[in-house]
């Protein structure tokens, strides 16, 4: 934990009246060192502030939470996310625990409980939802057995360049993104097409909407 009076808390969420309420409501008892719109700021912000809590929404521009999570676990960072979300899917929950995530919270619930959330994050609990609790704690134990999650198919780079593909963004546009050749990021693409069972880019936009890695 930093050294600071009271813990750090890195906020990303790209809606700004939600992020504004957020940031109050955190301020009584945390520092929000800063509030970031979109995963490819939260990892930049991350790296740079190293906070002691990062509160993250799943879907954002250009890098959902999750994937940006990753991102930041793969650099061997130890950072502890709280996923603040209105996914209530048992996907995405275990999902984001499956990457590392100390808490999953809905945006429904009532503002105590991301406090609850955020403070047993601190002390390196686990946290979820109590509406969610019992179906991904079933669903972990093995108690359900769950369809695959595709997106797990597929790797970090490969997530990334999907959500960029799914913004509308050109090969060219997202090799200069990247910083790799357009050539790898078609090579990428058809990688996709192919593991995930789709023939067109409308399909593979589609499988990004309805999978959470973009808003519509």
């Amino acid at each position: 934990m930093s050294s600071a009076a009271r813990p750090t808390v890195l906020l990303a969420d790209d809606h700004r009246m939600m992020a504004e309420g957020l940031k109050s409501l955190l301020a009584a008892e945390f520092d929000v060192v800063e509030v970031v719109e979109d995963g490819h700021a939260l990892v930049e912000a991350a790296k740079r502030l190293q906070p002691d809590v990062i509160v993250a929404d799943i879907t954002m521009p250009h890098l959902n939470g999750i994937d940006a999570l990753a991102l930041l676990k793969r650099e061997n960072m130890q950072v502890r996310v709280v996923f603040l979300t209105m996914h209530r899917d048992v996907t995405y929950a275990r999902r984001a625990l499956d990457e590392g995530a100390l808490g999953f919270v809905l945006k429904n619930a009532a503002p105590a409980e991301l406090i609850t959330a955020v403070r047993a994050a601190l002390n390196g609990q686990t946290y979820l939802t109590p509406t969610l609790a019992g179906e991904v704690l079933e669903a972990i134990k093995g108690g359900r057995q769950d369809a695959p999650d595709p997106v797990a198919s597929l790797t970090p780079r490969q997530r990334e360049i999907l959500h960029l593909l799914a913004e509308g963004r050109s090969a060219k546009e997202i090799g200069a993104t990247l910083e790799i050749s357009a050539r790898t990021v078609e090579f990428h693409k058809y990688q996709m097409m192919e593991r995930l069972d789709v023939h067109t880019s409308a399909e593979l936009i589609h499988f990004a909407i309805k999978h959470g890695l973009i808003e519509i």
